[in-house]
């Protein structure tokens, strides 16, 4: 998977704010007109969604066929109108709405051992229970590995020991995150230059 270049990045979530606006506003979705490069290949990915920093939405596909810019679009109107744990988004929201990608790698079979928290996503699966958590969660929470594995299993409404099991596959995949706050943030720098300046502090 090649690393998605800045303005690749940038149509991706353009992409999103679009489809999220128009499956609100007009309650229908975003056509994506023929992309190209690497929008154009196929791959899964997980748009997530906070509102004032708190989760609002996430939705994803593991693989697809279709095009990466189709899939970001379709999840983004998910994730704002289908996602069971929250009521569909509402106009008075958007503005506030902060919207982050994550482009998924291929799955991987993995053993436990293998599982790098803060670096892997995990696909825990068994039978037709099947729980996902992407990498940052681990991160975010600073969970250890077996943290991380049995919080998947636990999404997926396996037991929290499930991983330990010979018949519970385990699947770990990479992403590439990015959100809408790092290029707000990389404007408000280049737009006051001493802002990218290294402050001086005595706290270690």
């Amino acid at each position: 998977m090649s690393p998605l270049r800045s303005e690749e990045k940038r149509a991706l979530l353009e992409i999103a704010r679009q489809s999220i606006s128009r499956i609100v506003e007009e309650q229908r979705e975003l056509p994506v007109s023929s992309p190209e490069g690497e929008l154009a290949r196929p791959s899964g990915a997980f748009v997530t969604l906070r509102l004032r920093g708190r989760l609002r939405g996430c939705i994803g596909r593991m693989e697809s066929d279709e095009p990466l810019a189709e899939v970001v679009s379709h999840c983004a109107a998910a994730a704002a109108t289908e996602d069971p744990r929250f009521a569909p988004m509402q106009r008075d929201e958007l503005r506030e709405l902060g919207i982050e990608i994550s482009v998924l790698s291929p799955l991987e079979i993995a053993r436990p051992e293998q599982v790098e928290p803060g670096k892997h996503g995990l696909l825990i699966s068994r039978g037709y229970l099947r729980g996902v958590l992407l990498p940052q969660v681990a991160t975010e929470h600073r969970w250890t590995r077996e943290r991380f594995l049995e919080e998947t299993c636990i999404k997926g409404g396996l037991g929290p020991e499930a991983w330990k099991d010979a018949e519970t596959k385990i699947e770990i995949f990479t992403a590439e995150i990015f959100s809408e706050s790092e290029f707000r943030e990389s404007k408000s720098a280049n737009r006051n230059p001493d802002s990218a300046l290294p402050h001086h502090s005595t706290s270690q």
